[in-house]
C-alpha cells in the first residue's frame, strides 16, 4: 500500500520556477532515499534528482544540474523537486519513486509545461 502523490506541476514560462512536491505513505519514509524522473512524450524515463534518506546526500541528472534542487522533509514524508530557469526541454511528467528490497513504487506524476 505504498502510496505517492506528486503535485505541483502546471504551465510556466520559460525561465520561470516551480516547485514539485510528492506526499508519501505506507512505507517508512526516512528509511529510503527517493528520486524524481520525468518522461516527455516520445521519450524514455530520465532520471532527474536522488536524494538519500537523511537528505545528507543528492545527486542530479546533468541535464538539470545547478537548476534543480531536492529536498526532503522527513517530518511530512514529503519529497520536493525545486525547479528553476525552466526551458522548454524540461516539459514532461514528473513522477517520484522509491526503491526498496521489495521492488520500486511510482506516483502517478505531474505534468510541467514550459512554454511561452
Amino acid at each position: 500500500q505504498v502510496q505517492l502523490v506528486e503535485s505541483g506541476g502546471g504551465l510556466v514560462q520559460p525561465g520561470g520556477s516551480l516547485r514539485l512536491s510528492c506526499a508519501a505513505s505506507g512505507f517508512t519514509f526516512s528509511w529510503y532515499g527517493m528520486n524524481w524522473y520525468r518522461q516527455a512524450p516520445g521519450k524514455e524515463r530520465e532520471w532527474v534528482a536522488g536524494i538519500d534518506n537523511t537528505g545528507g546526500s543528492t545527486n542530479y541528472a546533468d541535464s538539470v544540474k545547478g537548476r534543480f534542487t531536492i529536498s526532503r522533509d522527513n517530518a511530512k514524508n514529503t519529497v520536493y523537486l525545486q525547479m528553476n530557469s525552466l526551458k522548454p526541454e524540461d516539459t514532461a511528467v514528473y513522477s517520484c519513486n522509491v526503491r526498496r528490497t521489495f521492488g520500486t513504487d511510482w506516483g502517478q506524476g505531474t505534468q510541467v509545461t514550459v512554454s511561452s
